[in-house]
């Protein structure tokens, strides 16, 4: 079934939805929801692969939809695995079937799509794999740990034809579209900057921790995959894995590939020129991990400047926001964050250059809204909210500041090849290096 041969019917019921009206207002997860029962038969059939944290949360959001189903689970680590197959059978009343080995899912030919939850640093694995299966993918963000794989991912996707959504979910929400939608009207005068941050008051206390055994049901080799072989280690694994090269690339990739992608989004922009980092381990240098809790990276794209910054272990963030972006014009700038955005205007002469509007709310879950958008394209095999194509660009940005950082200087990015200026150690950095007799697939 991997080309919804069967669906007719979804098809249909997926225009007749849309002919009301039902997608294009504002929505909360009541008003996704199609109250219409719908025939196991004519269920888009999902698997999970990668359970603990976000990669649940995708699920959950889907399987508010009464045409989503789970019929699979995996995770290395079975105390996870067999919890999540507790809650799907709260949420569904059905018991999926259990995987440890992601490729024994993928055979699996009642699976239709597959959502993907792992560290980052398997993303491109399974999704290539899945694509190659005839499985349609949700992939949680950012897409890779490097710029080749990201590339790899967009290559297979269109080679295989395969509908991809990337879980940078932002893009779904109404506000976020509402805010664009002025970004773009010309209202803010020349745009020349734009801000992008995140400041998270966690990770204040990360301590470096000795080598442990490996907890029970847990399967660390899998769990290493292409990464390099090393002794199981808590600050590795769930969670602070992302604050290692190895696996991740700290706050710069987890929350920037959020707010990069609203930048490049009401910039219709895709990669920039140049590219140039600072930053260290200032605030925590004891703690444990590799990547900075202090960086700003400026991004030259020709005719504006794109700007990000974080703090880990801060609270007072640009604007108040924790995190957000800032689009900065002639006549004013608009800030915007998960809540809200709202528009300042410059003054000239005691009058606004732009027009002064009431704060926007936002008002739906984006969440939910990007998962029924999925299981929509499933069906009409229309391109989702954020597209493969979408979640490279802001992955792309995203390591091009890790890369500058990690080398200690500006980068010149020559998007077309698909490589750095003259600069052969920055492309060693761009390219992954698999390990543990894990190659890197052919597209």
């Amino acid at each position: 079934m991997p080309a919804f041969t069967r669906r007719q019917f979804l098809q249909n019921s997926s225009k007749l939805v849309a002919g009301a009206g039902l997608l294009s207002i504002p929505a909360t997860a009541e008003t996704l929801v199609v109250t219409k029962p719908v025939a196991p038969a004519d269920q888009v059939r999902l698997g999970l692969i990668g359970c603990r944290g976000m990669g649940f949360a995708d699920l959950s959001s889907a399987l508010k939809q009464p045409d989503a189903a789970c019929v699979a689970l995996c995770d290395v680590d079975s105390t996870v695995l067999n919890q999540r197959a507790t809650d799907v059978q709260k949420l569904k009343g059905n018991s999926p079937t259990l995987y440890s080995n992601y490729r024994k899912l993928l055979e699996n030919k009642d699976i239709d799509a597959i959502i993907i939850g792992t560290p980052d640093h398997w993303h491109p694995l399974i999704m290539i794999e899945a694509c190659q299966a005839g499985k349609d993918v949700y992939v949680e963000k950012p897409i890779a740990n490097t710029v080749q794989e990201a590339n790899l991912m967009v290559a297979a996707a269109k080679r295989y034809n395969r509908v991809v959504q990337v879980g940078q979910w932002q893009r779904s929400g109404q506000h976020y579209q509402d805010a664009i939608n002025y970004v773009q009207s010309g209202k803010l005068g020349t745009i020349r900057l734009v801000k992008t941050w995140a400041y998270m008051t966690y990770v204040k206390d990360f301590p470096k921790v000795t080598d442990s055994a490996v907890p029970a049901g847990v399967d660390y080799t899998m769990w290493l995959g292409p990464a390099p072989k090393r002794p199981f280690n808590k600050n590795r694994f769930h969670g602070s894995f992302r604050y290692f090269w190895d696996y991740a690339g700290g706050l710069g990739s987890d929350w920037g590939v959020h707010m990069l992608d609203i930048a490049l989004m009401g910039m219709k922009a895709t990669a920039p020129k140049t590219v140039t980092t600072v930053g260290g381990k200032f605030g925590f240098p004891n703690n444990d991990g590799d990547t900075p809790d202090t960086q700003q990276t400026i991004y030259d794209f020709g005719n504006f400047t794109m700007l990000w910054e974080h703090g880990l272990g801060l609270g007072q963030a640009p604007y108040n926001r924790d995190a957000g972006v800032a689009f900065i014009g002639n006549k004013g700038t608009l800030v915007i964050d998960r809540s809200k955005w709202d528009v300042y205007p410059e003054i000239e002469n005691g009058a606004y250059l732009t027009e002064a509007i009431p704060t926007q709310l936002s008002k739906d879950n984006a969440l939910d809204k990007h998962t029924r958008n999925f299981l929509d394209c499933l069906k009409s095999r229309q391109t989702p909210n954020t597209s493969i194509v979408h979640g490279r660009n802001a992955a792309l940005c995203a390591q091009l500041g890790n890369i500058s950082y990690r080398l200690g200087r500006q980068l010149h990015w020559l998007d077309a090849e698909a490589k750095f200026k003259n600069d052969k150690e920055a492309d060693q950095l761009m390219r992954p290096h698999y390990q543990n007799n894990w190659k890197l697939p052919n597209v």
